[in-house]
């Protein structure tokens, strides 16, 4: 019989990272604004990570912001080791309840947009909230280390090594 040893090493999650994309081009919000690349050139960091845009709700910070092909996309930490309200959020992020990425600027440059909405080339982010419903649809997290996750994929891998030695 042939054996197959597999080492896995997961993440539990248990240091908060999350990452997201915050802004989606090419496509408009709920209210019609399209933001172009190049709009968020002059990000500082680092950026204020809120829940639901509450300024009195800080759960995190972004540490990186790239404008990548695709939209605006954001490195961060929930500061799950400090803050109580960040290791709840954490919680609601892994599960799935809270899916959403929304952002705060203020405008700088905006030309506004036929049949409603603006076309934005500048502004200034403020901050980026986790949020249950975002104002761009396609604002959403796309990673948080989850030991559930890690234990899932642990799972199925010995289901298949199981399934492939019992042929």
């Amino acid at each position: 019989m042939d054996k197959l040893i597999l080492e896995t090493k997961f993440t539990a999650g248990n240091a908060g990272e999350i990452e997201g994309l915050a802004w989606p081009f090419n496509s408009p919000d709920r209210v019609g604004d399209v933001i172009e690349k190049g709009a968020f050139a002059n990000v500082n960091l680092p950026l204020t990570m809120l829940f639901g845009h509450d300024q009195n709700d800080p759960i995190g910070v972004w540490t990186e912001a790239v404008e990548a092909p695709d939209g605006l996309r954001l490195k961060g930490k929930l500061l799950v080791e400090h803050v109580e309200r960040a290791r709840e959020v954490r919680a609601l992020v892994q599960s799935g309840a809270v899916r959403g990425i929304s952002i705060g600027f203020i405008t700088r440059k905006a030309i506004a947009r036929q049949g409603g909405g603006r076309t934005i080339s500048q502004l200034q982010l403020l901050e980026a909230s986790l949020v249950t419903l975002p104002m761009h649809p396609g604002a959403r997290v796309t990673s948080a280390k989850s030991a559930v996750q890690a234990l899932a994929i642990a799972d199925a891998i010995n289901r298949a090594t199981a399934h492939f030695f019992q042929r």
